[in-house]
């Protein structure tokens, strides 16, 4: 009991010391809580959404599973509307309904907008069923009657402003289709962020699957007292000997099916914030590390005193350690509502990135809360240990000497040996993994050399620390005299405090320098190898994942003037048989027009790659090839997918020694229209341009003006498509720099509280400087010089490190074709300085408090 009275009143007495450490408890806590909050939601929505759109019992094709929801052809696998009638015919089926449903859209407005979603959501056509009155409810106008009638969701009607009347563009593989908006549904569950239009049933079929008397699946619904697993089996028993060509599925299956197709992007973004939440935690370490250390250092004489009075190590140690929890308590438990709190703020930042996720579906699990204060807690009073540790050992002999005994030098030597062995070591695994010859076994030695370069930084901090300050110091502070002088001094004071302060910020910069280095090679190097790769003027792409361009945009853009060629590309997998016998599944074709070869120059190992465009030939990479023992002349069996086999000769071996369609196996297109049906051929991927000599400017102008009614598409010369790369990968970088900006944020929280502890900590040698003439302005300016000269020593030791790491990662993407190694100096030197502002900002309040010390006072502090 005296322990925890002790605890309570050391812990109220200095209850604003804890306060930034507290706030670095709540921080960490409240960003775990926040990603597993936000997750759990948004699987609440789409588990509501899919259980709600679901039927009873689903049948598909089976080959629907195989060509997912977007199929090459895009058109989408279908059934005759036999299987309607047949199916009905099952014992307990109380009505049975064909549907229609495509993926592979583009819908536009009257002034060829796309209404599409821009979160990469998709956007859904269908006819209208029965089975949608389950969703959805006509809140205005009415079904569509016929083919000049369209129907669509009131979440894209309310963000495009569209309304009855309203005229639509439909694009898909078999042509374009334009209506106007006869009505308006309203989802009762909540929709993510698709975009979805309805036609008649003929319509659909004839729009999205180029012919009549066919659907995608068969909605039924059972009679009453039926459950969906007795229903699923009777119509198994209906289709007989013909059930194995239908996917069969009830409710839950067909909603657990759904769930799995964005669990796995749900469980990516979900784990990728908690770990950065776990890296806020370890920068959070530092900080109440720090605080507890020099809370246990200024009460040393409070210690010493205890101690002479009877109270044990144990008792002691236990003290501190009770601080640690409550701290870890009061700011888990704060944490936990803030992270509900965040989760709610990332909701309405979704929702106004198009990602509606509505706050009534709000799911905060019992293993929330729980999750969210044992890892608050635990760390806490993990980080305090050690400083508990040292309390327990301050002798009663402490109370008769000053506060802030230096520590013991051999202590300092025992840290550099070990710091010096575990940052050689992880210097040897970073080495060793530059060294790699296959990038997955690189990989974990480049993983095993950051963790323990990093410790290794971490435990060698205040060592380096005398070293690095005097540098930074001799560069920025000595021009300043006096006040310089002192504030280099103030931060050599106590290494081991600079250290672990320094720690925390280079942790953060270290994974940006890393992050920057990485992203800024995977630009160079595909950039140059695309000034050395393609030779094509221009690049057709879509603008939205998940379509292909359709033929009637391919024809316009074939009508482009000043174009001296256009090459199609498609995909289309295949079973190989190789010369010994051996099948290799699902092997991916490239098919383009002989011209693909000048479109993109690829080097042979073996043969000439313009024969692979040759009649019944193709192409393999050297590394495919020599895995397979293959050689040119060979003779390959390909068994087309949905076509025909055919007997190809091996003309070309191509060299993988490259980026750009790494792996890529050629052939001529004609070559597989010979073999497959032409309603099974492949949609465009992307195409290639060449304009005629000195028509460049021109030709770019046409092909773009041949694509005004095709918005989904995106025409490119070798400029853009490099600025797009970029662009791409800067995007990605940012959102990384905004999730690590929660660790730089405990970081500068950790240099405030160094600061301000280290001014209650010399409180008495304040005041004699004051009174020796030192001015407040003086005053402040030292204080700031100390912290921007610890800010600009984290940022050092990260920036460096992070540069180490990154060059030994590009070593590895180099092994992938991504061969230029490219620092981004101006991105570096912006952190560099960034980080002095970050100083600067930092030591504002703790300068202003020790400006406004009264001078008496001061000097007679104990």
């Amino acid at each position: 009991m005296t322990v925890l009275k002790t605890s309570m009143r050391n812990f109220f007495a200095h209850k604003g010391r804890m306060a930034l450490s507290a706030v670095a408890v709540i921080l960490s806590v409240a960003f775990v809580c926040g990603t597993l909050v936000f997750s759990d939601t948004m699987s609440t929505t789409f588990d509501k959404l899919f259980a709600a759109t679901s039927a009873d019992v689903t049948v598909s094709p089976k080959s629907a599973e195989d060509a997912g929801d977007t199929p090459r052809s895009g058109k989408p696998e279908s059934m005759p509307a036999s299987v309607v009638r047949q199916a009905e015919k099952a014992k307990g089926v109380k009505s049975a309904e064909g549907a229609v449903s495509s993926q592979s859209v583009t819908i536009v407005n009257a002034k060829n907008k796309n209404m599409g979603p821009t979160n990469g959501g998709p956007t859904i056509a269908g006819n209208w069923t029965h089975n949608d009155l389950r969703s959805m409810d006509i809140t205005s106008g009415h079904a569509p009657r016929g083919p000049t009638e369209v129907m669509i969701d009131a979440d894209t009607a309310d963000k495009h402003d569209l309304k009855l009347g309203d005229e639509l563009r439909t694009i898909a593989a078999t042509g374009d289709l334009t209506a106007k908006i006869s009505g308006i549904a309203t989802f009762k569950v909540t929709n993510p962020g698709a975009a979805i239009v309805y036609f008649d049933t003929a319509t659909s079929q004839r729009q999205l699957l180029g012919t009549t008397g066919r659907f995608t699946h068969v909605n039924l619904t059972a009679d009453a007292g039926v459950s969906d697993t007795q229903l699923k089996r009777n119509v198994a028993g209906v289709f007989d000997a013909k059930a194995s060509a239908y996917d069969i599925k009830t409710q839950k299956e067909a909603a657990d099916d759904n769930r799995d197709s964005v669990g796995s992007f749900l469980d990516v973004m979900k784990y990728a914030m908690l770990g950065f939440a776990g890296i806020a935690f370890l920068v959070g370490i530092f900080l109440i590390i720090n605080t507890f250390s020099m809370l246990v250092a200024q009460r040393t004489r409070e210690i010493g005193l205890m101690r002479a009075i009877g109270s044990s190590r144990k008792q002691v140690n236990r003290s501190v350690l009770v601080e640690a929890l409550m701290l870890g308590v009061f700011g888990s438990v704060l944490g936990v509502g803030a992270g509900i709190g965040l989760a709610v703020g990332l909701m309405k930042l979704m929702s106004g990135m198009g990602m509606e996720l509505s706050t009534g579906d709000l799911t905060v699990n019992w293993t929330t809360p729980v999750i969210g204060m044992v890892l608050g807690i635990v760390v806490t009073v993990l980080a305090a240990y050690l400083p508990a540790r040292r309390a327990g050992k301050v002798s009663p002999m402490a109370a008769l000497r000053d506060a802030g005994t230096p520590a013991d030098g051999r202590a300092s030597a025992l840290r550099a040996v070990i710091g010096l062995v575990l940052t050689g070591a992880g210097g040897y695994l970073l080495w060793a993994a530059s060294q790699a010859d296959k990038a997955k076994d690189g990989s974990l030695l480049l993983g095993g050399g950051v963790v323990l370069s990093l410790i290794g930084f971490v435990v060698i901090g205040p060592v380096l620390a005398s070293g690095v300050v005097r540098v930074i110091s001799a560069v920025l502070l000595r021009m300043f005299g006096p006040v310089g002088r002192m504030a280099e001094r103030n931060a050599l004071r106590n290494p081991r405090r600079t250290g672990a302060t320094g720690a925390a910020l280079m942790i953060g910069l270290a994974l940006v320098a890393c992050l920057s280095v990485v992203g800024s090679s995977m630009v160079a190097s595909a950039t140059d190898e695309l000034d050395k790769s393609v030779g094509a003027d221009f690049i057709v792409q879509p603008t939205q994942p998940g379509i292909s361009i359709t033929e009637k945009a391919a024809q316009a853009l074939g009508k482009a003037d000043h174009v001296a060629h256009i090459t199609r590309y498609k995909q289309i997998n295949a079973d190989m048989t190789t010369p010994g016998g051996k099948t290799v599944d699902g092997v991916g074709l490239s098919a383009a027009d002989p011209s693909y070869a000048t479109d993109l120059r690829r080097e042979t190992t073996a043969g000439k790659l313009s024969a692979a465009y040759g009649k019944n030939a193709m192409s393999v990479g050297d590394e495919f090839a020599k895995k397979h023992g293959l050689k040119v002349g060979d003779e390959l069996k390909i068994a087309f997918e949905h076509g025909r086999t055919a007997q190809l000769k091996l003309a070309a071996i191509t060299s993988d020694d490259t980026s750009v369609d790494k792996g890529a196996m050629y052939l001529n297109i004609t070559t597989m229209e010979k073999y497959v049906p032409a309603d099974r051929i492949p949609q465009n991927d992307m195409m290639f341009a060449s304009a005629t000599k000195g028509q460049e400017e021109a030709a770019y102008t046409s092909l773009k003006k041949s694509l005004d009614k095709y918005p989904q598409y995106k025409v490119m010369d070798q400029t853009d498509f490099k600025q797009t790369l970029k662009d791409q990968v800067g995007q990605l970088l940012n959102m990384v720099y905004g999730l690590l900006g929660l660790a730089i944020i405990v970081a500068i929280l950790g240099v405030v509280n160094t600061l301000a502890l280290s001014v209650v900590e010399r409180t008495r040698e304040i005041g004699l400087m004051r009174a020796i003439g030192l001015s407040r302005r003086q005053l402040r300016r030292m204080i700031r010089m100390e912290s921007v000269v610890i800010a600009l020593f984290g940022a050092l030791l990260g920036l460096g490190l992070g540069m180490g790491w990154g060059a030994t990662a590009q070593k590895l993407l180099a092994l992938e074709g991504l061969k230029v190694l490219e620092i981004p100096w101006p991105t570096i030197i912006a952190v560099f300085i960034g980080s002095a502002f970050v100083g600067l900002f930092a030591a504002l309040v703790p300068a202003f408090r020790a400006g406004r010390m009264n001078v008496l006072n001061a000097i007679a502090t104990e």
